[in-house]
């Protein structure tokens, strides 16, 4: 990797999105290779005993050393030129700025996603798709295709994330109670987020609810996607819809297909903004008569095209029409699990498969 040679590369993402296996990738030996929630590296780190000799080195989940920003910026302002720095981690390494000077300029962050059907199936074939749409994207339970396994993988990945990621990084009083939050939110996925719904359910203070859904989000577990506010369509300019990292978790049928194609493009603007520095974000359409379309892709505050999930093939959806009329977004696509291609005037009907081909999605 280039970014290496010149500067240090923070790699994020969530748990077991395959993070230490990528990165060791760019080592020669386990000796270069120091975790924080290893004892032994962690005295190590704690010490800043790292040699620079070593040439290269992963420091991995570092981010719950409180001192681990002085840590990598005193190492990359000594040895930046001899050694190369690798830092992971399962929260936003970007966020999390407890002690130490800014590292503003001394790195570049990537963020490492689950498979999507472009990087485990070039042929883009639909059996690929449908083993991606029942087990999610993430390594190990893509791979043993075992629902049992699957389901419990799962409960172990919130445990860890609830009761050990979280709680190494923030003070909760009610951590039973973001629990039952996580039990909440798959049956808000694709719809317009209600924190005062949530806040009645808990049974506390909507900032708690807002403070617990961006802890989440700094977890990797989920993320949450603004309107497009275009003045000419009366959209809605303060809502938001909520997904999640693991598509395997949403509800079965069309929400699960939503969320999973929320993961490929949330992946294809994080891979353009890391890789080539363009603004890129993801939001959804929506006006106040409640015509929506679930997604628009924008670069450099510019739509580059709208994108409607639908199960079945036949029939277009009326609110493309209405906002392709309205709106500057120059393509419509109507994506699909069928297996029809057509066209109406600038409104594409596409297979799912062939959307990944034509937009490019990695």
């Amino acid at each position: 990797m280039a970014d290496l040679k010149e500067k240090m590369v923070f790699l994020g993402g969530p748990r077991q999105v395959g993070k230490t296996t990528l990165s060791k990738q760019f080592i020669n030996n386990d000796e270069q290779y120091f975790n924080w929630d290893m004892l032994a590296d962690r005295e190590i780190i704690k010490k800043h005993q790292i040699n620079p000799k070593l040439k290269a080195v992963v420091l991995d989940e570092i981010h719950k050393y409180t001192r681990w920003r002085t840590l990598v910026k005193g190492l990359f302002d000594k040895y930046g030129k001899v050694l190369s720095i690798l830092v992971t981690g399962s929260s936003r390494l970007d966020y999390y700025r407890k002690g130490g000077d800014s590292l503003a300029g001394r790195y570049h962050y990537y963020r490492l996603h689950p498979f999507t059907l472009p990087e485990i199936d070039p042929d883009l074939k639909r059996e690929t798709t449908l083993k991606l749409l029942k087990h999610g994207g993430f390594p190990e339970p893509f791979l043993s295709k075992n629902e049992k396994k699957l389901r419990r993988w799962q409960r172990e990945k919130i445990n860890r994330i609830i009761y050990q990621d979280i709680r190494d990084l923030e003070n909760l009083k009610e951590i039973t109670k973001l629990e039952l939050l996580i039990d909440e939110l798959p049956k808000k996925i694709g719809s317009v987020l209600s924190v005062n719904s949530l806040r009645e359910d808990l049974e506390v203070s909507p900032n708690t609810v807002k403070h617990w859904l961006e802890i989440l989000e700094l977890m990797y577990y989920s993320y949450r996607i603004l309107p497009y506010g275009y003045s000419k369509i009366r959209a809605v300019k303060k809502s938001s819809k909520l997904y999640f990292w693991d598509w395997s978790e949403a509800p079965d049928g069309g929400t699960r297909f939503e969320n999973m194609v929320a993961g490929h493009l949330l992946k294809y603007c994080h891979f353009i903004e890391d890789t080539q520095g363009h603004r890129m974000d993801l939001r959804f359409v929506r006006d106040t008569d409640l015509r929506e379309i679930d997604f628009v892709v924008i670069k450099n505050k510019k739509p580059l095209f709208a994108v409607e999930c639908k199960t079945g093939e036949n029939k277009i959806s009326p609110h493309l029409h209405y906002f392709r009329e309205r709106t500057p977004i120059p393509v419509f696509y109507q994506i699909h699990l069928g297996s029809k291609e057509y066209q109406d005037k600038n409104i594409k009907v596409l297979p799912f498969e062939l959307f990944c081909k034509v937009v490019g999605i990695v």
